[in-house]
């Protein structure tokens, strides 16, 4: 069974026929993903390029911009190239799938696609996502390495990547340890 809690996972579906947008997109809302969607290549980049995504569908037979070179776009930009890519046409070809993979894309599933087959790559490629956002900390001074490799205080790269505020405070053994033998401390402490 896939879970139900997939609220935080926002996913760009790419396809130039509705219909598979439409099949898509009602089969993921209905298993708590945010959906959008772009009907050819320019619009896929462009919606990459505004906003995070956790995840793309991306067809390959499009017209102008095909499924490859939207690929190889996005995974040629640092910001943007972790985003896991699962190709979704029904392309079978040895020479196509292998060039899925080669262009950076993280799967490659065949239309007409099974429903559950699909949502639990779906899953497993989201929580892979979220392995690989493993943070980067300083171990001496706690600043984090962004996604361009530029490190940052923490509370820059919080306040840039989610809704969180911080305030600052100081944990009990902290401040024993830098405050400890001041009076003023022990009296609002009530230690000796």
């Amino acid at each position: 069974m896939i879970s139900e809690n997939n609220n935080s996972f926002s996913i760009l579906i790419v396809d130039d026929q509705p219909k598979n947008i439409q099949l898509l997109g009602n089969l993921l809302k209905e298993h708590n993903y945010e959906v959008e969607f772009a009907t050819n290549g320019k619009e896929a980049i462009d919606w990459v390029f505004s906003r995070d995504f956790d995840l793309i569908l991306l067809d390959i037979m499009m017209p102008e911009m095909d499924g490859f070179q939207v690929c190889k776009k996005i995974k040629s930009n640092i910001a943007k190239r972790h985003i896991p890519i699962i190709f979704l046409t029904a392309k079978t070809d040895t020479e196509d799938i292998v060039k899925a993979f080669t262009m950076g894309g993280s799967d490659y599933v065949t239309k007409p696609f099974k429903a559950a087959e699909l949502l639990v790559r779906v899953k497993m490629h989201v929580e892979m996502k979220i392995l690989r956002g493993l943070i980067p900390i300083c171990a001496n001074c706690k600043d984090i390495r962004n996604d361009e490799g530029i490190w940052d205080k923490i509370e820059e790269y919080f306040e840039n990547h989610s809704s969180a505020l911080f305030s600052h405070s100081m944990c009990p053994k902290c401040a024993d340890k830098f405050y400890g033998d001041q009076n003023w401390y022990k009296k609002n402490n009530n230690t000796p």
